[in-house]
Order: structure tokens, then C-alpha cells, then sequence
């Protein structure tokens, strides 16, 4: 089995950097498009059977080191009593918004495996599919993020200020912790429920922390994920963690406990690895855009960020947020390639 991330993620040597990619499972590959012709997005992470093979195709078309569990980060919201759907070209909608203390309490905590039973047989069925090839990520979105959808309720939450989320933590900073809270737990449950189901390892997506100033941060978003990631390491797999907007905020991040820092590209990688210090891995940090350079150039970019990254604990190539779907797929592998070859020892 090709085991480069794992190696990484618990500080071991490797004969050359892996690589994966945030939204490789996606429309950036025809296989998935003719999955998702016959279906859709909520349809197929809730039916096991598409949710594994759309999974596992990454592993099999591109060559990634691992793969990641095809999911949504709001997942974990229905089973806590919230109504999700997809409107067209507009993202998730809740009909019930979280606005009160009384919305916060009617929210319910049930076991994962209850709430969440489709997602336990898909991480099944890829552990069972990919034994002798490569590991599965886990994941779900940290709590912060997933409340701040949980507030913002509609497509609002596409405009860059969240505004329900911000003015709740500005005027009522008591209740968007009640509910950060509770999300958290049903957060780290699911997560150890897929480390149960075969996972090994997870990681929590913080891609909504970009709202928060720094002080915001270190009260509404970094308690839960530590508590969270506290509990998680006692399972005994690696745990990554990913902030979007993460440059002002190294200095809180590093006392996370992850094994693993996911970085995005609104900072150097050795700037980061400094600031982070040599106890964790990093993860990253190719701006998704990258990938419609020609070959030369984008191969120079990989160059750099492999050299960025040299003064590492463990190195992860990744993509600083997620790729977008008109990515040319000869482009992706090619990336892949170069990862690969340049970082050879």
C-alpha cells in the first residue's frame, strides 16, 4: 500500500512528497460528470455505492497518494435537525436558520452512526476497495464553519461578510458558542465514527475561519477544533487541520495539537513553516489557478513550493483551496507528475 501521507502525517521519512488534492473527487473529471448526470450532489453523498466510487476515482484517473471521503461539510447538520437542500446555482439553503437561543435548543445530538449511517458504509466500501493502494481521509467541517452556514441559512452565505453569523457573534456572543458547542460534539462523534468505520485519518475544514479576525478566532472558532482535535488524537490516527485566511493567524493555529497544518496560498509556505514551528507537518499550498498555467510554468510553481516546504517536519502537496471544476484534467495529472518526480530523494 502507498502509505506517503500517513508517513508524513506521523513525522516519518519519505522517499518522495505525496499528494492529493482539495475537490478532486469533483466536475473537473468527466467520470464524475457521468455520475452526477444520473443524480445528484445530496443524492449521491447520501447513497453509499456513487458516494465510494466517486471517492475512489481521484485515486484511479490522477494518481493522488490518497483519497478523501466525497461528502458536504453540512453533512453533519441534518441529523442535528436542520432541513438542507441544494438550490440551483446557489448552494446549500436551510429553511430554519439558527437565530435564537430557542433554535439552539431544539437542536438535537444523536450518535453518528444513527444520524449518519450512509456515511459509515461509503467509508466501508473505499477502505475495502483501496486496502492496497492508498489511504482515505476522513473529514467534516470544523465547527465554526459549519455554524456560521447554520446561521446564515440561505445563499447569503456566498457574500464575503456572513452577515447573521458576524452581527449574532458581535451582539450575542453567548449563543453563537451555545452552538458552536453543540455542533462540536456532534462534530468530533462523526469524526470518530469514521475513524471506526476504517478511516485512517481525518481532517476538520475550518474554510469559513477567513471571516474572523484574530481575536474572533481565538474565542469562537479555536477552542472547539483544539477540544475537538484533543479527542481525536486519543483515537489514535493523525489529524489534519485546514484554515482558510490562516496568515494572521499562525500563531494561534500552532497549538491546535493536529499532526498536520493545511496552508492555503495567501502566504508563503516557509513563512508559515517558521511561524508553526517544527512540531507539525504542513499541507499545501498551490493556488488552485496554477493549474491553468502551461506546463513550464506550472512546473517551476510546483519547484517552489517544493523548496518552500523543505524546511518542514512533513510535507503534503495540495492545493492552498479547493480546484475549480474547468480545471483541465491533463493539467491535474500533470501537476501530479511533477510533485512526484522533482521531490524524489
Amino acid at each position: 500500500m502507498n502509505d506517503t501521507v500517513l508517513k508524513v502525517c506521523r513525522g516519518e521519512k519519505v522517499s518522495y512528497t505525496p499528494v492529493w488534492i482539495m475537490r478532486q473527487a469533483g466536475r473537473s473529471l468527466p467520470q464524475f460528470r457521468k455520475v452526477m448526470d444520473k443524480s445528484d450532489f445530496l443524492t449521491m453523498c447520501r447513497t453509499p455505492e456513487l458516494a465510494a466510487a466517486v471517492t475512489i476515482q481521484p485515486v484511479d484517473v490522477l494518481g493522488v497518494d490518497a483519497a478523501i471521503l466525497f461528502s458536504d461539510i453540512l453533512t453533519t447538520v441534518e441529523p442535528m435537525g436542520m432541513h438542507l437542500s441544494y438550490l440551483e446555482g446557489a448552494g446549500p439553503f436551510f429553511d430554519n436558520p439558527v437565530r435564537c437561543q430557542s433554535d439552539v435548543d431544539k437542536l438535537i445530538v444523536p450518535g453518528a452512526e444513527e444520524g449518519l449511517p450512509f456515511v459509515m458504509e461509503t467509508i466501508r466500501i473505499v477502505v475495502r476497495e483501496l486496502r492496497n493502494k492508498v489511504p482515505l481521509i476522513g473529514f467534516a467541517g470544523a465547527p465554526f464553519t459549519v455554524a456560521a452556514y447554520m446561521v446564515e441559512g440561505s445563499e447569503a452565505h456566498r457574500a464575503p461578510l456572513f452577515f447573521n453569523t458576524r452581527k449574532m457573534i458581535a451582539q450575542e456572543p453567548d449563543l453563537f458558542l451555545s452552538l458552536v458547542e453543540k455542533v462540536n460534539r456532534f462534530t468530533t462523534a462523526y469524526l470518530k465514527s469514521q475513524i471506526k468505520a476504517g478511516a485512517p485519518a481525518v481532517m476538520l475544514f475550518d474554510s469559513r475561519a477567513e471571516l474572523l479576525c484574530p481575536e474572533d478566532y481565538a474565542t469562537f472558532a479555536f477552542p472547539a477544533v483544539k477540544q475537538s482535535i484533543e479527542a481525536l488524537k486519543r483515537e489514535g490516527v493523525p489529524v489534519i487541520y485546514y484554515v482558510n485566511g490562516c496568515a494572521g493567524l499562525m500563531s494561534i493555529i500552532k497549538a491546535s495539537g493536529a499532526d498536520v497544518i493545511g496552508v492555503d496560498e495567501g502566504i508563503h509556505l516557509d513563512s508559515a513553516i517558521e511561524q508553526l514551528g517544527p512540531e507539525v507537518a504542513v499541507q499545501g499550498n498551490l493556488d488552485p489557478f496554477a493549474l491553468f498555467m502551461p506546463r513550464d510554468r506550472l512546473q517551476k510553481r510546483v519547484q517552489e513550493i517544493l523548496t518552500r516546504a523543505s524546511g518542514a517536519k512533513g510535507h503534503i502537496f495540495n492545493l492552498g483551496s479547493g480546484m475549480h471544476n474547468k480545471t483541465p484534467v491533463e493539467n491535474i495529472i500533470a501537476m501530479i507528475e511533477a510533485v512526484h518526480e522533482l521531490s524524489k530523494t
